[in-house]
């Protein structure tokens, strides 16, 4: 019983790098199917551009698969493979600065709002506050692609996609100090830059 459960399941991680490691295509296969969904709406959520998110995902899939040599397991296989998708993207977004990225932000001006939300929408003053939103996006973005690279990637990794202090500390390698450090001074430099620019 306990091994027809496996085989449905398929290998764990661990198995599947491991005999992906030794030339078998189908085991890294595996990990494709079952984190190609999440890595594309991660890279979705980042890059705002449907093309450029599968290129994303493509490409770290790709990247991982030559560098399984380096995993070396101290960390899930996900969150290794995270770390490299989330890098990717903000190559991307650092070659590409156009507009449709900067959407994303919104999650920093409303943070505790729920979209769609009627009451929202009427405090948020109808067509003149969606404009007014759009253009304070714009401008959050922009203060955020001014963030050293490190602050950026933990800010995005906590804004985002919502990953708690522990998650990022492992998803980068650093403590979980280090990581509410780092956004600490962040967001005060964002704060600082917005306030310079005269937006509240």
């Amino acid at each position: 019983m306990g091994t027809s459960k496996q085989r449905l399941e398929g290998p764990s991680d661990v198995e599947a790098v491991e005999n992906a490691r030794q030339g078998d295509h189908a085991a890294f296969r595996v990990l494709v199917e079952r984190y190609q969904g999440r890595a594309y709406r991660l890279a979705l959520r980042v890059l705002r551009d449907e093309e450029s998110a599968r290129d994303a995902v493509q490409e770290a899939f790709l990247k991982a698969y030559r560098s399984l040599d380096r995993f070396q397991g101290r960390s899930s296989f996900y969150t290794w493979f995270y770390r490299l998708v989330v890098n990717l993207c903000l190559d991307m977004r650092r070659r590409d600065r156009s507009d449709r990225h900067v959407e994303w932000a919104e999650e920093l001006i409303h943070p505790s709002d729920q979209p769609g939300d009627p009451s929202r929408e009427e405090a948020d003053g109808g067509p003149a506050g969606a404009l007014e939103r759009a253009q304070i996006r714009e401008r959050v973005a922009a203060a955020i692609d001014q963030l050293p690279d490190v602050q950026r990637e933990t800010l995005i990794l906590r804004e985002v996609e919502g990953l708690s202090y522990k998650e990022i500390a492992e998803s980068l390698g650093i403590s979980k100090g280090t990581v509410m450090s780092r956004l600490h001074y962040a967001r005060k430099k964002v704060q600082t830059i917005l306030e310079d620019e005269g937006v509240a």
